[in-house]
């Protein structure tokens, strides 16, 4: 019984996912750094790709791990030569797929924080925003990685004391010119940056600029743009003299005019911001200021790789060209010095209220639709061939405790009759199915409570534009939502308003 038991179970087995293999980081960076222009491109592109079309879990930690052991952006480099430096280049390609590695490195929270080691990188990323064509994938992953940046408070310090929020109002203020990505990305952006009492203050600088330009995304079809706006407001409008600005240009009779047409939890939001609008309680930000909190935003479930990341690619390998995971394996493969890190388990903060806006760090990208995984039964976007699995050998084993002890009961079917054995087949069955669900129950019970989420909710049947937040005012997300383009986010907290 106990055989036949595992046998019709096998299916049920959840594939080890093996690792991948390690790479001379000595070579590739060498590489990277004085090799032709279209090996640099393929360079970049199949380590975007490794880390992208992993596994999350182990193989993906490993892979994060040995890139930032390796110091593969040279981000601990003094060199003037540096892989970070790509971001120069003369060749739009290799700026591109630099660009799009440093995305993807952002996207995860060890690859921002690796990042954020480099004194000089955002002011380069900061350069790279301002001098690259707005309509070009290179601006759009730029923007994207400094979106994801601002989860980090001593990013978000050097952003506004780089005069970013005045850029932001500067490109917000012709929306038409934008992508929908690049609209969400910079709304989301700026809610981040005025979040904190120096951005703020910057904005009491530029009162009818900053309003105008809000008052005019308003309408747009986009309810991740409105919720990011309707953050913004609801932030600045804290500042008594920003109040006072918004009275005079009616903007209490813009925004009733538009709750007439929004869904129910965009009327909440704006009935927040007219909330705050009319509030009398004077700006007094010596007594709690959130630039006086050391630690950083990282919420959980931030670890998000959007599919954006890999459209689009302008670089197609030639015949017989080496290219992804085969380039790796054939020209770079190093010495096997895999050590996996175990991950911190990262606890849910407490519930948001209903009734209170979010205060905390957003990302558009991160409802949009993931990488797909083992677990939904889908494979990777790319080549298999790219991809070093060995299929899973020996019999199918159970690792709970509770499935353990119930092949532990199983005796040699040697010892049935053949009545018997089925009968003992139908029980155990049985009895491991009710195991099996009361145990997924728990699971669904407790993985499937509503978090306090850092991007727009996801699953949209058009491009960048999903579902509203279950949420009161989402006043801080960040992470790209499922749309044609690409976007990404650990404990939890909230902060009463």
């Amino acid at each position: 019984a106990s055989t036949l038991l595992r046998a019709s179970l096998t299916s049920m087995k959840v594939q080890d996912v093996p690792l991948l293999p390690s790479l001379d980081y000595e070579k590739l960076k060498k590489d990277l750094i004085t090799g032709s222009d279209r090996l640099k491109a393929l360079l970049l592109q199949a380590l975007r790709w490794r880390l992208t079309t992993s596994y999350p879990g182990e193989q993906r930690d490993t892979i994060m791990q040995a890139y930032i052991s390796n110091d593969l952006l040279d981000c601990h480099s003094n060199c003037q030569r540096s892989v970070l430096q790509l971001l120069y280049s003369k060749s739009e390609v290799v700026r591109q797929y630099m660009a799009r590695l440093i995305n993807a490195f952002a996207s995860l929270i060890e690859g921002r924080a690796y990042l954020s080691q480099n004194p000089t990188l955002l002011q380069m990323l900061e350069d790279r925003l301002k001098a690259e064509d707005k309509d070009s994938l290179t601006w759009e992953n730029v923007l994207g990685a400094l979106q994801k940046f601002s989860l980090r408070r001593t990013l978000q310090s050097a952003m506004i004391k780089d005069g970013l929020i005045f850029w932001l109002v500067d490109v917000l203020i012709d929306p038409d010119c934008l992508s929908d990505y690049n609209l969400e990305y910079c709304a989301a952006l700026l809610m981040n940056l005025c979040l904190r009492s120096a951005g703020k203050k910057i904005c009491a600088s530029i009162p009818n600029p900053m309003l105008r330009v809000l008052s005019g995304l308003l309408d747009h079809e986009n309810p991740k743009v409105q919720s990011y706006v309707n953050g913004v407001l609801y932030s600045i409008l804290a500042i008594p003299s920003i109040r006072e600005e918004a009275k005079e240009m009616g903007m209490e009779e813009i925004l009733r005019c538009f709750i007439k047409e929004r869904n129910e939890e965009m009327v909440r939001q704006m009935e927040f911001v007219i909330k705050q609008l009319n509030s009398e309680e004077p700006y007094n930000d010596s007594i709690v200021s959130d630039d006086d909190e050391e630690e950083e935003y990282e919420e959980e479930d931030s670890d998000i790789l959007e599919p954006d990341l890999d459209k689009d690619e302008v670089l197609l390998p030639q015949l017989g060209e080496l290219s992804g995971e085969k380039l790796l394996t054939t020209e770079y493969l190093g010495i096997m010095t895999h050590t996996p890190k175990t991950k911190k388990k990262q606890f849910a903060g407490v519930q948001q209220s209903i009734d209170e806006p979010l205060q905390r760090p957003v990302t558009p990208g991160y409802h949009r639709t993931p990488y797909l995984t083992p677990e939904n039964g889908t494979s990777s976007c790319h080549d298999k061939d790219d991809k070093l699995q060995s299929p899973p050998s020996g019999p199918s084993s159970f690792s709970s405790g509770r499935q353990s002890s119930i092949s532990d009961f199983c005796i040699s079917p040697s010892c049935f009759t053949w009545l018997q054995t089925y009968y003992a087949y139908i029980f155990l069955h049985a009895l491991l199915t009710l195991s099996l669900s009361s145990s997924s129950e728990f699971a669904l019970a407790f993985t499937s409570k509503p978090k306090i989420p850092r991007t727009p909710d996801g699953q949209s049947t058009s491009p960048r534009k999903g579902k509203v937040p279950a949420i009161a005012p989402q006043f801080s997300q960040s992470g790209p939502q499922q749309s044609s383009h690409p976007s990404s986010s650990g404990s939890t907290r909230s902060r009463q308003s």
